[in-house]
């Protein structure tokens, strides 16, 4: 059996093989709490804004909303950052390259994949307590990535949620 600081020091150095300097990015982690890493060749992030993974979950309790999204993400690595209030969800490299998210298809959700850097939490950043972004969803084990149809879903699950809430208040 493996244990949770055992495959969080697997994911650790399975995400450092996306930093432009290893070196660098480990020094990020130990001062700022996130590493800059590249985008596109071992994961691409899908960004969310708060107000839709938060209609989606049907709360902005984050105990229930880190739940929702575990769930509905079947276990697929999530992260937050709580000052921008914009959810990063990873997914394979190759989803920046498909026509549905280069064309914005998914309206409010923007996949960043070649030629973008994303502000990584370290591994063992699981609370909203402990820096500006952590993982709401920790990454369990090295390379293991979201489905990005039910990123989608999320997605569109929360517009639809917003806007019936929005009808209603209009009525």
């Amino acid at each position: 059996m493996t244990s949770r600081a055992e495959r969080q020091l697997a994911v650790g150095h399975w995400l450092l093989a996306a930093a432009p300097d290893i070196k660098e990015a480990r020094k990020e982690w130990a001062v700022a709490g996130i590493a800059l890493l590249r985008c596109g060749g071992i994961f691409s992030a899908i960004r969310v804004p708060a107000e839709v993974v938060h209609a989606a979950a049907g709360t902005e309790e984050l105990h229930r909303v880190n739940a929702y999204l575990s769930a509905a993400l079947m276990g697929g690595p999530v992260f937050v950052d709580v000052a921008s209030r914009r959810y990063y969800v990873l997914v394979p490299a190759s989803v920046g390259h498909q026509d549905v998210w280069k064309s914005r298809s998914v309206p409010e959700a923007e996949c960043l994949g070649s030629g973008c850097f994303l502000g990584v939490p370290k591994p063992d950043a699981t609370a909203p307590s402990e820096a500006r972004s952590y993982w709401c969803v920790p990454m369990d084990s090295p390379g293991e990535l979201c489905v990005p149809q039910a990123v989608s879903q999320v997605v569109m699950t929360g517009r639809y949620q917003r806007a019936a809430v929005e009808r209603g208040a209009g009525e």
